[in-house]
This record gives C-alpha cells, sequence and structure tokens, in this order.
C-alpha cells in the first residue's frame, strides 16, 4: 500500500490499484484540537482535485478537507459520525474519512511522499 501526502494536510493510501482511503495526518488533527463534529461526503458523489470533500469541525475551528484526487466515494467511516474524536486518538488508523475510486489512478505519484510531508510540516 502506497501512502501519499498533499500540503492540506490530508492523506491517501491505495487500497487497491484503482481505488483509496483518505483522511487527515496527525499534523492536522493537532492543530484543529478536539474534533466534535465530522459532516462526510455522500457514496457515490465524484469530486475533482482540491474540491472540498468533507468538513471538521473542533473546539478551536471548522476546517475543510479537500479531495486529494479526483475520484468517485465508494465508503465512508460511519463510525466517525457518532464518535468524531476517533480522528484525534488515530488519524491515520481508524480516524479514516472515506475511500474513493480514483479517475486516474497514477496521479498518486503527484503527491508528496511521507519525508517530504515531514519536510513540509517542518519547514
Amino acid at each position: 500500500m502506497t501512502r501519499r501526502y498533499t500540503k492540506d494536510h490530508e492523506w491517501i493510501e491505495s487500497l487497491s490499484p484503482t481505488t483509496a482511503r483518505v483522511g487527515i495526518t496527525h499534523h492536522a488533527q493537532d492543530l484543529l484540537g478536539d474534533i466534535v463534529f465530522v459532516e462526510l461526503p455522500a457514496v457515490g458523489k465524484a469530486f475533482q482535485t482540491g474540491a472540498e470533500a468533507a468538513v471538521v469541525e473542533s473546539v478551536k475551528a471548522a476546517s475543510e478537507v479537500y479531495m486529494p484526487l479526483s475520484g468517485t466515494i465508494t465508503a465512508i467511516n460511519e463510525a466517525l459520525i457518532a464518535a468524531p474524536d476517533t480522528i484525534n486518538r488515530d488519524p491515520e488508523g481508524e480516524g479514516w474519512f472515506f475511500d474513493i475510486t480514483l479517475e486516474n489512478p497514477s496521479d498518486l505519484d503527484s503527491l508528496m511522499s511521507q519525508d517530504q510531508y515531514q519536510t513540509l510540516i517542518q519547514g
């Protein structure tokens, strides 16, 4: 499985050659603080790269989650609706947001590696 990152602090991990899972990074949830609400997209909805796909609200602020790559939502993490704080506990695991079918799977290569993302957040 390949995991890539965006400058907007989303991660995307390939699950198969054409599907991927999306969430926010540990750094993003640190910046947000205690997450109290999440609004997830509808299954079947298509998004272009960079489009607002979800919203996360914390005690500090609300923040958009952007689509890292163009694709169609195939599943959402419904457990987040009842327990949005899962994102704080495990943002890059159980706190995933949604799965997508990628429009162009090769676009994954255009996103940042973990090392490149670490350089970004430390810079």
